[in-house]
């Protein structure tokens, strides 16, 4: 009797291993492969996405701290991620799975990251925690569409996010955005510097300046002629241009509008549930997002702004050029149209 309850919990302990087996193998072919996370430097967006489910996403973001350039003649010393102010703007899909692995290696100081699209304690912040010298992982989820902020919260927090460790995500929605035939991203920011605007060397960073909300500098994608010269936007007559415009602060609040244009949509403070039609000017509150679409119907230099508009002064200015054919039935002039003044 023994000998056969024996034989039966050993023919049972065999079939439990193969139960066990095939349930493994059987995870295992469902399992997603990572794929790397839709990615893109200032002011460019990438392309959007054609898959038709969620997918796991891996977003690999490394810690720089090094001095480069703010102004014309002045540095400063930037803490980025992935090397650029503002950090890489990341495209997902609303329900993706999307895995950040966070590299500070190069760091001397304790870096995060905060998702203001995650839902959880501290965006991720927490689990993100870096130690110089050390990499992180955390495995979270885009359960909302909408354009989020994302920001270091490392203590101090206000110095962290002010020296340039902040960016972009858009979670699409399922059935993605209406088709626009120009992207572009924006990052407006302040900086809080010792020395008066313009000093030439290097710049350094002021706390009691930050505290005073008296910024030397405010700026679009982290220095004064980003979207100047070189740097400025293209379009041609005829396209409609998207802008993905977010503003870190750390605490002003931005009056953003382009002079010459009015905005076809306005989705407010990132959310994609609706929009705004015929808006001259949005605010975006610090630690906020929005999402402008017009058509170019003129040619010629459109220029972007904060309007509290002394803030031109400081670095908050770009130019989007549209080139194209005149349209005199709309706009007329015996000068050449610039972008030099407005309104």
């Amino acid at each position: 009797m023994k000998k056969e309850q024996r034989n039966i919990a050993i023919r049972l302990t065999v079939v439990l291993a193969l139960v066990a087996m095939l349930g493994c193998d059987r995870f295992s072919s469902n399992t997603e492969t990572p794929e790397a996370a839709s990615v893109a430097i200032a002011p460019a967006v990438p392309p959007p996405i054609t898959r038709a489910k969620p997918a796991h996403v891996v977003i690999n973001l490394s810690i720089s701290e090094e001095e480069r350039e703010l102004a014309d003649g002045v540095t400063y010393e930037f803490w980025s991620y992935n090397g650029h102010t503002p950090g890489p703007f990341v495209r997902l899909r609303v329900g993706d799975t999307f895995e950040v692995r966070l590299d500070n290696s190069k760091g001397k100081l304790t870096h995060t990251v905060d998702f203001h699209a995650v839902t959880g304690p501290g965006g991720g912040a927490g689990a993100l925690m870096t130690n110089p010298g050390d990499k992180s992982v955390a495995t979270l989820k885009a359960l909302n569409a909408g354009l989020f902020i994302y920001h270091c919260a490392a203590p101090p927090i206000p110095a962290h996010i002010a020296n340039g460790l902040y960016g972009l995500v858009l979670v699409e929605p399922e059935k993605g955005l209406p088709k626009v035939d120009r992207e572009y991203y924006v990052m407006q920011s302040e900086f809080y510097t010792e020395q008066e605007i313009g000093t030439s060397g290097l710049a350094t960073f002021s706390s009691n300046k930050g505290y005073l909300e008296k910024p030397e500098y405010v700026v679009f994608n982290g220095h004064t002629q980003a979207l100047t010269g070189k740097g400025s936007l293209k379009a041609k007559v005829g396209e409609t241009v998207r802008l993905y415009i977010g503003n870190i602060g750390p605490n002003l609040v931005s009056s953003f509008h382009v002079i010459g244009e009015i905005f076809d949509k306005v989705y407010r403070e990132g959310s994609l549930i609706n929009y705004e039609s015929d808006v001259q000017t949005t605010l975006i509150p610090a630690g906020g997002a929005a999402i402008l679409d017009f058509k170019l119907q003129v040619p010629g230099d459109y220029v972007l702004v904060d309007h509290s508009i002394f803030r031109m002064d400081r670095g908050a200015v770009g130019i989007l050029t549209a080139s194209g054919d005149p349209a005199p039935s709309i706009f007329h002039s015996d000068q050449s149209a610039n972008g030099d003044s407005g309104h």
